[in-house]
């Protein structure tokens, strides 16, 4: 896709592009694996092609040959890989019009280049947790053959079960380290205040992008307590696990799969790769994960998703390959009545006016994030308090669409996968309406987009030195191509 940009306009569509690549990073299945040294001395063009008309497409009658339609370092593109591309983007509902089959080729040779120059930047991928991610998607791939692997197979012509997800394997090592090489690239660039001013002021007025409705909402929270002398029995349980492993041998991988609470990682034995440099998990996890040595398993402790052991299997340099098993207390019925009726008296107490929705966030949520904070919940995406009201996600759009500023919703009852149960109440704090961009009401936003085209330009700068010092070879009608990168090398 192309980078340069030139104004705002150009990178809301880039982002679009970058959407794009998103999916390709996660659906593509037919990207190709690092070849042979044999290989990259073949000649690409004397494989044979088809004719092509329009669109870059096969001309009636006649009978397409795979073959190697580009060679960029050590990995190749077949002349399939684009039409499969174009499958994958039609299953997931992109509409594929708005692509030309030269421009998701150029788009797979720039995921091609970055992962070579990963590999000569000797950037590590964790073989174990490519495997983990593998796993992942093999189920949510069976999820649409109701459980069956033949039909799979079937579905993505493959012989057997190894071969898939050995391909697999090779597709998402490639795409993470496409990910880390962009990542190397970008790292280190920042903007500053002044840069944003000067980016928003070349913004002619009339292309100045419009934001839709953005609201901030607030919410205070009740969980139903769990007693101490169920705490004690979870943690009693663990124990228990860690003993059998330790004193009889047992697997801990078993453990995982028979009493985990985890469901998310009961399919890969409960397995996470941690990184010091990268936080993932929370805090109290990885303060344990990180003490531990290889091979020993941790004493109980809390997080706020219940009790964990953890399991210490391998230390990579900055990276820890754990396991753990996590058990949840159960909360009595009589607990979630108590939680239930009193926030039943919390939102009466607001509805009367007795107490603000800050004093009574303060006072009785149990929301750690929040209670202090009057409540206001933060957007993961943009890390403020404002939701774009056509950006929102589903389930908090529907628990306060109806809502007028400062109202207090009904009592919501919620629960999560692992059946978990809260009652919140919510309010809207603030709403503003859909307006054409202002530097100073938009400042975060304006400097986001600003941040990004700084970055874009050095990813362009460093796809232009990198093409240079990299061999590549592109064949057959993709030669007629005109790519926005020089990969033709003209």
């Amino acid at each position: 896709m192309q980078l340069r940009t030139n104004n705002l306009k150009s990178i809301i569509n880039l982002k679009q592009a970058l959407f794009l690549s998103f999916i390709l990073c996660v659906n593509g299945m037919f990207a190709q694996e690092i070849i042979p040294d044999e290989v990259a001395d073949t000649k690409p063009e004397a494989v044979v092609q088809p004719k092509k008309v329009g669109k870059l497409g096969v001309s009636p009658g006649a009978k397409k040959i795979d073959g190697v339609a580009a060679v960029i370092g050590e990995y190749i593109v077949l002349e399939s890989d684009v039409d499969n591309t174009i499958l994958q983007l039609k299953a997931q509902g992109v509409n594929t019009d708005d692509f030309t089959d030269c421009e998701l080729f150029g788009k797979l040779l720039e995921d091609k280049l970055y992962s070579h120059q990963a590999i000569q930047d000797s950037i590590i991928v964790s073989d174990i947790e490519i495997h983990s991610f593998v796993e992942q998607q093999v189920q949510r791939f069976l999820q649409q053959t109701n459980g069956s692997m033949d039909a799979l197979l079937k579905l993505y012509n493959k012989e057997d079960e190894k071969s898939f997800r050995d391909e697999m394997f090779e597709i998402n090592k490639s795409q993470k380290l496409a990910q880390l090489m962009q990542e190397k690239i970008v790292e280190e660039v920042e903007i500053t205040p002044e840069e944003v001013r000067e980016f928003f002021n070349k913004i002619p007025e009339d292309e100045r992008p419009t934001f839709g409705t953005e609201l901030r909402v607030a919410q205070i929270v009740v969980e139903p307590e769990v007693t101490e002398e169920e705490k004690q029995k979870v943690i009693d349980r663990l124990k228990e696990m860690k003993a059998d492993v330790i004193e009889n041998g047992a697997s801990f991988r078993s453990k995982v799969v028979l009493y985990t609470d985890d469901a998310a990682s009961r399919g890969n034995g409960g397995l996470y790769t941690l990184n010091r440099k990268q936080p993932k998990m929370v805090k109290e996890f990885r303060q344990v994960a990180f003490s531990l040595e290889e091979g020993e398993i941790s004493e109980p402790f809390a997080t706020e998703y219940g009790y964990h052991i953890i399991y210490l299997e391998k230390i990579r340099g900055q990276e820890y390959d754990v396991r753990h098993v996590l058990l949840m207390p159960k909360v009595s019925d009589e607990e979630i009545k108590k939680a239930k009726e009193k926030i039943d008296k919390v939102r009466q107490e607001l509805v009367d006016e007795e107490i603000t929705f800050e004093e009574a966030a303060k006072k009785y949520s149990d929301e750690k994030e929040t209670k202090f904070d009057g409540g206001q919940l933060i957007n993961p995406a943009t890390q403020d308090y404002n939701f774009e009201l056509t950006k929102m996600d589903p389930e908090l759009y529907a628990q306060i669409q109806s809502l007028k500023d400062n109202e207090i919703s009904l009592v919501l009852k919620d629960e999560d996968r692992t059946g978990r149960i809260k009652f919140k109440v919510l309010t809207v704090t603030d709403r503003v309406d859909e307006h054409v961009a202002n530097y100073a009401q938009d400042y975060l936003k304006i400097k986001e987009l600003a941040l990004d085209e700084k970055r874009l330009n050095a990813i362009e700068k460093w796809q232009e030195e990198t093409i240079g010092d990299t061999y590549i070879k592109i064949s057959g009608d993709y030669r007629d191509c005109d790519f926005a990168s020089n990969w033709l090398k003209k």
